[in-house]
This record gives C-alpha cells, sequence and structure tokens, in this order.
C-alpha cells in the first residue's frame, strides 16, 4: 500500500502540511534517502517560492532525536512521561481490547475521539479515522476550535466560505488586514499585498497588537478587543450618512440595504469611539478611505471570531464590501476563508451512513475539561491524534485534570511525546506529512495538491490511515470500505459532482500535474447559495435561528472583575503547539512575553523586562513583561503556545462557546498582572 518514491537523492515536489491558509508548494531536496533541504516550488502560482521559518528548519523536527519511533505503554503515573517499548501488535491488540470490553460495560459512546489539523493532510485529519469511529458508534466530535464561529457569520451573509481570488489582491488600491497577523499566519497575502502597495496601494491593519503586521502597515488602527463589529458599524453609519454606497449593486445583489440603513444610524462614530477605543476623527477617515478608494478588500482574520461575540463579528464585517459595490471589481471584496471552492466528497470520504445510531452525543471539543470531569455517562477512552489538547484546548488545567483520571484509558499517535502524550496509556508514533499519500485543499488560495511519500518511515511510524485499517481488523470490522487504499480514498474524495468548481480534477490528473486550480469564477454576476440567492444584509434565517437578523454588536460576556482583558495569539515560529518542542524553533522565538500598555505598567510598579505572573480564577503563568505602546491600556497579549507549565497560556482562557458554530473564545478572558 505504501510506495515513496524510492531515489535516494535528488529534488521531489511536495506540499506543506501545516494549518496555515498559504499551503505552500515545496521541493525536498534529498541525499542518501534523507531529506537534506525543504525550500519552495518557484513554480507555485501563488507561493512562488517564498516560505516560512517553519518549514524552512522542517527538517529539524522530522530528524529530531526526541521523535518517537515504536509504541509504548506507560510504566509510570499519568503525566509523569515513563514508557517502555511494545511492538505494534500488542499495542493494537491492547486498545482494542480495551475497547471491546467498554461497548459491552459503558457503550460505545464512552469513546471519544479528539482531534483537529495538526496535518492539513485530507486522509490524515478527515479519512479512515472518520469511517473506522463512526462503524465503531463513538462519540462525536464537534470540531469547532478554529474557524467555526466566524464561518457561520459569514455564511449568513455570503452564504459559504466564498471571498475573491487572492491572486486578485494585486489589484487592490485599499488592503485592511482585519484581526490577522498575516506575516506570521499568511505570509503570501502580505507579499500580494506589497506588489499592490508598489502599484499605489495602501494598506491599513486592525488589530488589537501591534505585532508585525501592524509594523507594516501604512496605518495601523489599534482597537478593544472585542469590539470589532461597532467599528464596522460605524463605518456603515458614515457609508450611507454621506452617500458613499452603490445603491445600484445594493438593489440587485442584496436583500436588507434600507432596513440596514436605518439600523446603522444608531452606530454615530462618537458612540463607536467609546465602545472601540478608535478616536472619531479616525472611524471618519477610515470610513471615508473605505469608501471612497476602489478597488477595496478585506482580509478578515482569524482572531476576531474567538470571542463571545465572534460570529456576529465576522458577519458584520463582510457586510461591509457590498456596500461599496466592491464585489464586482477585480481586486474588490473580501476573504474570510475560501474552502468551498474546493469542497470535496466528505460523505464519500468520512462514510457517515456507518454510524447507526442517529442520536449519538455531540461533544464539543472546546469542552474538553468539562467532557473529561462532569459528563453523564462519563468519557472512559480518548484517542487523541493530529492535536495536543493539554496545551491548545481552553481551560487548560481542567483539561490536564482530566487527562489524569485514572479510569480513563487514553491513545496518542503523534511523532512525539507531547503534553497530552505523557498522560497517555498507549502511545503511536506517527509518521510525517513526507512519509505519507494525501491531498490538500487551501481554505485561501485555490489549487488542490497531492503529496506522495518522498522519505521512508521513521522507526516503525505509521500514518493515520494505516493505524486505524489495524484496529478496524481487530475489531472485526469487515466492511471494505477500510481495505481502501489511500490512493482509492483520494479519487472518492475527487468525485463529487455537487461541486463545478472541482469539475475536471481527478486523482490522475493531480498525480502528473502536482497540484491543480479549482475552476473559479467571480462571484457576481451569478447566484450565492444563501436563501435568497444575494448578499444577506438582513437575514431572515438569523432571525429564525434565533439571532438579531441585521448586524449588531452584542459587548463580551463578563469575565470576572480581573483589570486585563487578555489575548493569547499566535507566534512566527510554531503553529499553534507545532514546533513548541523542538529546540531549533524554540531558539528562533526565544521565550514567551506579555505585552502591556507603558500606562498600565507604571501603575503596576511594573518595568519593561521584569518576571510577571498572570493569573484568574482559572489559572496562572509566569513570563517576562514587554511594556510600550503595542497595545492599548486595558489589554494585555501573548504570543504562542509553549510547552511548559509555567507558560501554559490556555490554562487562563475561558471555554464559553461563542455566539455561533460552538467556536472558540480564547480571547474573551480577563486577567491580573503582578511583578513577581
Amino acid at each position: 500500500m505504501h510506495s515513496y518514491v524510492d531515489q535516494r537523492n535528488g529534488v521531489f515536489p511536495s506540499v506543506c502540511s501545516l494549518d496555515c491558509p498559504d499551503q505552500c508548494g515545496l521541493l525536498v531536496h534529498k541525499k542518501d534517502g534523507k531529506i537534506v533541504k525543504i525550500e519552495g516550488d518557484p513554480n507555485h502560482p501563488v507561493t512562488k517560492g517564498n516560505i516560512c521559518n517553519k518549514v524552512r528548519n522542517m527538517t529539524e523536527r522530522i530528524y529530531d532525536e526526541k521523535r518517537l519511533k515504536y509504541p509504548m505503554k506507560r510504566t509510570g503515573a499519568k503525566g509523569e512521561g515513563k514508557f517502555e517499548q511494545i511492538s505494534w501488535k500488542e499495542a493494537i491488540k491492547t486498545i482494542t481490547a480495551h475497547w471491546k470490553k467498554l461497548i459491552q460495560t459503558d457503550g460505545p459512546e464512552s469513546i471519544l475521539p479528539y482531534s483537529f489539523y495538526g496535518n492539513m493532510g485530507n486522509l490524515s485529519a478527515e479519512g479512515m479515522d472518520r469511517r473506522f469511529f463512526h462503524r465503531l458508534g463513538a462519540s462525536l466530535l464537534d470540531r469547532s476550535i478554529c474557524s467555526a464561529a466566524g464561518t457561520e457569520g459569514y455564511k449568513y451573509t455570503m452564504g459559504g466560505r466564498f471571498g475573491i481570488d487572492p491572486e486578485d489582491t494585486i489589484h487592490s488600491r485599499l488592503i485592511i488586514f482585519w484581526g490577522i497577523n498575516a506575516v506570521s499566519t499568511n505570509m503570501h497575502q502580505v507579499v500580494l499585498a506589497q506588489k499592490a502597495r508598489k502599484n499605489g496601494a495602501k494598506i491599513i491593519v486592525i488589530d488589537v497588537h501591534k505585532n508585525q503586521t501592524g509594523r507594516l502597515a501604512d496605518w495601523f488602527i489599534p482597537i478593544l478587543p472585542g469590539t470589532d463589529s461597532a467599528l464596522a458599524l460605524g463605518i456603515m453609519h458614515i457609508l450611507f450618512d454621506e452617500d458613499m454606497v452603490d445603491t445600484a449593486f445594493l438593489q440587485k445583489y442584496t436583500v436588507g440595504h434600507e432596513e440596514l440603513r436605518e439600523h446603522v444610524v444608531q452606530y454615530d462614530p462618537v458612540t463607536v469611539s467609546s465602545i472601540t477605543g478608535v478616536p472619531v476623527e479616525d472611524i471618519y477617515k477610515l470610513a471615508r478611505m473605505y469608501g471612497q478608494i476602489s478597488p477595496s478588500f478585506i482580509r478578515i482574520g482569524n482572531g476576531l471570531q474567538h470571542h463571545d461575540n465572534g460570529g456576529m463579528t465576522v458577519r458584520t464585517i463582510s457586510c461591509l464590501p457590498a456596500l461599496t459595490g466592491q464585489w464586482l471589481v477585480k481586486g474588490g471584496g473580501a476573504i474570510k476563508g475560501n474552502g468551498d471552492y474546493l469542497a470535496y466528497n466528505t460523505q464519500k470520504l468520512q462514510r457517515p451512513d456507518l454510524l447507526k445510531n442517529k442520536n449519538t452525543r455531540v461533544i464539543n471539543m472546546n469542552l474538553l475539561g468539562q467532557a473529561l470531569l462532569e459528563l453523564d455517562p462519563p468519557v472512559k477512552s480518548l484517542f487523541v491524534y493530529c492535536s495536543n489538547p493539554a496545551v491548545v484546548a481552553p481551560e487548560a488545567n481542567k483539561v490536564r485534570e482530566g487527562l489524569a483520571r485514572e479510569d480513563l484509558f487514553v491513545v496518542v499517535h503523534d511523532l512525539f511525546l507531547t503534553e497530552t502524550a505523557k498522560y497517555a496509556d498507549i502511545v503511536l508514533p506517527a509518521t510525517s506529512s513526507f512519509e505519507n499519500t494525501d491531498f490538500y485543499t487551501s481554505y485561501w488560495h485555490h489549487y488542490i495538491q497531492i503529496q506522495q511519500p518522498v522519505i521512508e518511515r521513521y522507526g516503525e511510524s505509521k500514518s493515520n490511515t494505516e493505524v486505524f485499517r489495524l484496529l478496524a481488523k481487530e475489531m472485526g470490522f469487515d466492511d471494505r470500505v477500510f481495505d481502501e487504499s489511500d490512493e482509492e480514498m483520494i479519487a472518492q474524495a475527487l468525485d463529487h459532482p455537487n461541486n463545478p468548481y472541482l469539475e475536471g480534477i481527478d486523482y490522475e490528473t493531480l498525480v502528473e500535474k502536482q497540484y491543480v486550480k479549482a475552476n473559479v469564477k467571480p462571484l457576481f454576476p451569478g447566484k450565492l447559495p444563501t436563501p435568497s440567492g444575494k448578499i444577506e444584509l438582513y437575514s431572515k434565517k438569523m432571525e429564525d435561528d434565533g439571532y438579531p437578523p441585521l448586524p449588531t454588536y452584542t459587548p463580551l460576556v463578563d469575565d470576572g472583575d480581573f483589570p486585563f482583558l487578555f489575548v493569547p495569539g499566535p507566534n512566527h515560529n510554531f503553529l499553534n503547539s507545532t514546533f513548541s518542542n523542538n529546540e531549533k524553533h524554540i531558539s528562533l522565538e526565544k521565550e514567551p512575553r506579555l505585552h502591556m500598555n507603558v500606562k498600565d505598567a507604571l501603575a503596576k510598579g511594573i518595568h519593561d523586562g521584569d518576571q510577571v505572573r498572570v493569573w484568574n480564577h482559572r489559572g496562572e503563568c509566569e513570563m517576562k513583561v514587554s511594556v510600550g505602546e503595542n497595545v492599548l491600556p486595558g489589554v494585555v497579549v501573548t504570543q504562542g503556545l509553549w510547552g511548559g507549565a509555567k507558560q501554559l497560556v490556555n490554562s487562563l482562557t475561558p471555554d464559553r462557546l461563542a455566539d455561533m458554530g460552538g467556536g472558540a473564545t480564547f480571547f474573551s478572558g480577563r486577567v491580573d498582572v503582578e511583578k513577581l
């Protein structure tokens, strides 16, 4: 089943597996069967040979001596990290024997898979694993930790994950990065913006932290966390008031513009300024630039939706391009995500039809701590892959307390003995993406890409699809779906008549070309997959679902009377917790820091470089402080998910759910800070 390119030396095409929208084309250099260098593929139409530091140093991760080489079973206490080597046969037998017993005593819903997109390969993240757990009848996981709230909000306005083609943004004259540190998380959108800037475009960044993207802007606008929808409504107020809207576009392609015009009267610049912390004259200046410069493009970031009001925030910002008719102009519009252009056949890939009990319980992944400690009937076994919940899940202290339960049988499939794996009873070594067959779909650009194995297996590691085939066999599942090869699964996923954008793209074409672009046409003139077929400024569906039908600002939920809003953003050299245990990447990122406004620091007697304790009722952290003007007073920001217990920022984050999609609210917590 597994055949890797058997040349020991040479340069081989590949694709980046990280959960980043850019999904770069790569070239892998091999000598004596080992990867010696990774570089960008200069022929890739979007990524054009530029890659980030994370991937440039990926070989340090693949050949890290700490990488797992064989299956292990726990010999020490949970969390202690003491294990001994066992065979794959024993590992698979131990797991399935446990599960067979649990199914008899507690039922299949006592077993819970926990995974996300640590590897963005579609087979690795949602292939044989989903088939297996559906057939097993395990509890279902609502995988909503990342983009669920915003996706839902954007969908109410635009009908799905559809924006403009990023390749067209070189034509934009005004580019707004809203709530996205694109330098660290979407670097090729920055490259495209720089090209546009050479042609006279202006770059505006709106964010809670003047990070690397903020420093690159022509104009950086600091804003208080969770108030972005108010700013968007303030812009709308001025656009209508000063007659900068495209009435012809509104009449032809939208529903509800008259209602919206009346509704936004209440969001005058003085009111909006008092909510957002953005000065009144800046709100006017921003609205006028947006109303007068065309084409204008908004890159809607991931950060915005990690608030209590995250879905509505994205919904609100996504209405702006319609007001000025930007969707009809090349280089005009917005991107929140473009995943639906490359939507494949998930029914065939994941086989939800194998799940017999249609009322199987669903557990939201953001509530893992609660699920492990409070759920009745309890979760008795957890199988973790492509994720590291002990670091990435909110309310991390609850999560770790749950993982430490003696009666919880935990299996972890990973490349490293992660913080989560230390709690496991059985640890299975995973292949890296360079050892697998898989296909990749960007959620930003319009290319679908294939990965074929370029190196041999590391030690005894196995891919996700192999592990679940072995488990299925040992469980006695003789359904044909568990015998299908990776190649067959890719072919099935690409057979999706409901998505016209994928027409003509199949497994053979991918193998031949390495990457293929979806057949994407501009959204307008055309019909959207909303109930009305138009952009819904007023959404009857939202009203039916219990939300305000018009874009609305709702303040954040009360998180107790701690003085600072806390935003734990991403850093430059890790991706979530990936790379946070690799020496090279740690040395590039140096150390975790808390960014604090100089006024707040003065009031607390804190100086730049001091060690501080950051705490609330959920947990505490210790780190160095960076004092300056990079955040507004009343706001503190960290960057990166560090593995150490003292720097565990998610021990401070709430596990409340956002307003839509069951999303996470990582950025809506409050903390206090004191000098150590």
